[in-house]
């Protein structure tokens, strides 16, 4: 069976009461409900990790090895964390990053991704839509890979 798993960063633990007009009312068991849901749907196991230190979501990724995917949502860390970066491009699992809100339409300060030039794609914008879209992307790919025999 295919793994993937999902990283959410710091604060994420705080949705549904941080500043729910960026970030909408879902908890993150909703959004993790919800992506379990479709996982379940779709034959594919799926594990969920969050934390709001910085090491504890490197080692995850260095540890990645047995995980078709990863879904991730830096948080903050997305801005600045050259340390995140350099270990997403040191591991051979494919790594989508995604964002509730645009990332492009909010403070300056957070319209750079430093994570992005290492990851497969990014998606942001779509509260837990973008999510849902990084499992889709990844279900479509993981059958068209099993159908070409791979």
């Amino acid at each position: 069976m295919k793994k993937i798993l999902v990283l959410h960063g710091p604060n994420l633990n705080l949705l549904g009461t941080r500043e729910p007009e960026i970030y909408g009312s879902m908890t993150l068991d909703d959004i993790n409900c919800l992506l379990q849901k479709d996982a379940d749907e779709a034959g594919i196991d799926i594990s969920f990790k969050q934390s709001n230190y910085e090491g504890d979501l490197i080692e995850a990724i260095q540890q990645s090895s047995a995980y078709a995917y990863i879904i991730l949502n830096a948080g903050a860390f997305t801005h600045y964390s050259i340390a995140l970066r350099d270990a997403i491009a040191s591991v051979q699992t494919p790594v989508i990053e995604v964002h509730l809100s645009n990332i492009h339409k909010r403070e300056e300060f957070r319209n750079n991704s430093v994570i992005a030039p290492v990851v497969v794609g990014q998606i942001c914008g779509l509260g837990a839509g973008s999510y849902t879209a990084a499992l889709h992307y990844i279900i479509t790919t993981l059958k068209g890979a099993e159908s070409n025999g791979k």
